[in-house]
């Protein structure tokens, strides 16, 4: 009888594990987002940041655009690559927060505004950045959409990893062109 029943709970927790699997599978395979030049404005987790940066655009667009070397002044990205160019239709692969991005350039117009996106595991982003300069200060607004199965579901988690870690790579962008 007791070994009945351990079969049976066996069973049912390699039917469920199979089941969950099954699941996420067909999530991620059967996804389809859809790239575009600005964020989607009906996705779950939106962010819309800003900063003044005491520097002209072209500074700032020099670091901003040397993407290899964004790990040298952004601690929450490990190992940036690109695979050429910065230039629209571009890709390049990096780590964020854990999650490993392949991202491609949406968008470049030097000095002006970068956009890009890309699916990580149960997640699609979009990346809108806006440069533009007054008095030799360069303001940047950064707009993000995440959609997708896993940020549905957690929600409130993207929105405020979302929300931090934005604020955190303005900031950084802002020490870094500021030295």
């Amino acid at each position: 009888m007791k070994n009945r029943r351990l079969k049976s709970i066996v069973l049912w927790f390699t039917f469920l594990l199979l089941a969950i699997s099954a699941t996420v599978f067909s999530l991620e395979y059967f996804s389809n987002y859809k790239s575009s030049e600005t964020i989607h404005i009906d996705a779950p987790v939106i962010t819309r940041k800003s900063i003044v940066i005491n520097a002209p655009v072209e500074k700032v667009w020099k670091v901003f655009s040397d993407v290899n070397n964004w790990d040298a002044w952004q601690k929450e990205i490990v190992t940036p690559k690109i695979n050429g160019a910065f230039k629209p239709g571009s890709s390049f692969n990096w780590k964020s927060n854990g999650l490993t991005i392949t991202s491609t350039l949406q968008t470049v117009e030097i000095n002006k505004m970068v956009g890009w996106s890309g699916p990580a595991f149960g997640a699609f982003a979009i990346h809108t950045w806006y440069f533009t300069e007054h008095n030799r200060q360069t303001t940047i607004r950064v707009e993000e959409s995440m959609e997708g199965w896993l940020v549905t579901l957690l929600k409130s988690t993207f929105q405020s990893s979302l929300d931090s870690s934005i604020e955190y790579w303005l900031d950084a962008l802002k020490t870094e062109v500021e030295k």
